[in-house]
């Protein structure tokens, strides 16, 4: 329905541009939103305009550009503006009202490719590290696969689920052959469900713009709002645009994300300016309140996804706003030059590189696995990585962590570790869970010179089961821990050397060793 409105809405406005003046756009090579009805005056709705100018500019392959100094409002409508050419949205703004809206989950923008996705009814098993698939395809292609017969992230604590369905995503070019920066992480026996997005070979660039969001006011519950923009198309750039959010009052529901990446590959986000959500409380699954999470970056089944030379409007160490990013099932996720208050992966990541950057109050927040390298970077949080509890603390792989600082925000406490986690061994999360094989750690300050006088160092590991003192404690489902720590000049303001753990006798088998 939605598209047959926004049919008709093309039609009714294109009817009154004449045919010269719609040859005079095409030989331009540009529209912009005024050619199409668009006022721009921050107080008409002009989404259905901004609808008709990219629909047109889809059919001829135009760019878009946005009027000098203009002033968009976009109202409830549940319209969505198909972006498929550059975009150039300059020094306007853009208002998103979110007061009273027809549809939370209808995006405002959708960058999406013309290419349409299609099945794969050969293929019915792969394994783990598979290097090459049956098929020959069009062009390199982005693959979706599920098996619905076996749940993983079976989630622990207020917020427990049931688990999701085994899902991965991973690049696979003309001849079948799986690259190698996007290996298949899980065995599949049975497929239930497996799709292919051809990747577009052009660069579609969205430039600019100043992004407005008049947030809900909605009850404080989990009805995520999904307003802002989605790129569902591979090899995007998004540069210099800026999104703010007014209008947080005592209540609202939470956000997907105002820039949500998914299903593609190849996105790089710049000199972008996003703003973190006031975070708002309700009741979890397990029947305690929870701080519900609230995002403006989203990334979900994306691969080589980067994040350069971006921050948020407000105190990255403000503990009022929720942290700025969420990811589920994604690959080679980068933060390059960022200023955030959070790096996080819920449902897996499959290596992952934050440097030169400043990470506040949430930190590093990840499961996952390959290789996950922290260089040149200052963390201000609880610990220097926090291996997520809530799916078992796992990382199956490895830990490059050089050239840092870090800043633990317990240091009056006098309880410090560069690895956070925990895990009982008594819940199964639908996976075997390890603790990165090898850590190591190069050129590192800690700045705990503000400890208590019992204060013994900072250590490597928190104490990550508390019950785990000797041999008469059990493990339903084990947990495989770190096999070796690897340390080269680290420095403490406190004088003090770094340890192993609290809890000597659960990492009794790590081999820490010094490196001149």
């Amino acid at each position: 329905m939605k598209h047959i409105r926004l049919f008709f809405i093309f039609l009714a406005i294109i009817g009154g541009v004449s045919g010269l003046a719609a040859q005079d756009f095409i030989s331009r090579g540009w529209v912009q939103y005024s050619d199409f009805g668009a006022a721009g005056d921050g107080k008409t709705d002009d989404v259905d305009a901004i609808a008709a100018t990219h629909a047109f500019a889809n059919e001829h392959g135009l760019t878009v550009k946005a009027g000098e100094g203009a002033a968009y409002y976009i109202g409830g409508k549940s319209v969505t503006v198909d972006v498929q050419t550059d975009t150039d949205f300059g020094n306007a703004a853009f208002i998103i009202d979110d007061a009273d809206v027809e549809d939370r989950n209808t995006p405002v923008f959708s960058i999406h490719s013309s290419q349409e996705p299609f099945t794969l009814d050969n293929i019915h098993t792969l394994k783990k590290g598979q290097e090459k698939i049956a098929v020959s395809l069009p062009l390199s292609c982005i693959v979706t696969v599920t098996d619905s017969n076996v749940k993983r992230y079976i989630r622990y604590g207020p917020n427990q689920n049931n688990g999701s369905p085994q899902t991965d995503i991973f690049i696979v070019d003309k001849d079948g052959n799986v690259d190698k920066n996007t290996p298949i992480i899980w065995d599949f026996d049975q497929i239930t469900e497996i799709s292919c997005l051809p990747m577009d070979d052009k660069v579609l660039t969205i430039s600019g713009g100043r992004f407005t969001t008049i947030a809900n006011s909605d009850e404080s519950n989990y009805r995520y709002y999904s307003r802002g923009i989605t790129i569902k198309r591979s090899n995007v750039i998004v540069d210099g645009l800026e999104h703010h959010v007014t209008g947080e009052g005592e209540t609202g529901a939470p956000y997907t994300g105002f820039i949500s990446i998914t299903n593609c590959a190849n996105v790089i986000v710049r000199n972008t300016i996003f703003t973190g959500h006031k975070t708002y409380q309700t009741i979890g699954a397990a029947g305690v309140p929870v701080s519900m999470g609230s995002y403006d970056i989203n990334v979900n089944r994306a691969s080589n996804i980067t994040f350069e030379n971006c921050s948020q409007t407000n105190d990255i160490h403000d503990r009022t706003y929720w942290g700025i990013l969420g990811s589920n099932y994604c690959k080679n996720l980068v933060y390059d030059n960022c200023i955030f208050s959070r790096f996080d992966a819920h449902m897996g990541v499959a290596n992952a590189t934050i440097r030169n950057s400043t990470l506040g109050h949430q930190g590093i927040n990840a499961i996952g696995s390959g290789v996950f390298t922290i260089e040149n970077s200052t963390i201000q949080s609880g610990s220097l990585v926090n291996l997520r509890s809530d799916y078992g603390s796992t990382w199956q792989g490895e830990f490059i962590i050089k050239d840092c600082i870090f800043v633990p925000t317990g240091v009056e406490r006098g309880n410090i570790a560069l690895i956070g986690g925990s895990n009982s061994g008594q819940h199964d999360f639908g996976y075997t869970c390890y603790m990165p094989e090898r850590i190591t750690i190069e050129n590192l300050k800690i700045i705990d010179a503000d400890h208590p006088g019992d204060y013994n160092g900072a250590a490597v590991f928190s104490n990550f089961n508390r019950q785990m003192t000797d041999d008469t404690y059990v493990e339903k489902f084990p947990y495989i821990t770190t096999k070796e720590v690897i340390l080269k000049d680290i420095k403490t303001e406190s004088g003090k050397p770094l340890r192993t753990s609290d809890n000597m006798y659960m990492f009794r088998n790590v081999v820490m060793r010094y490196k001149e």
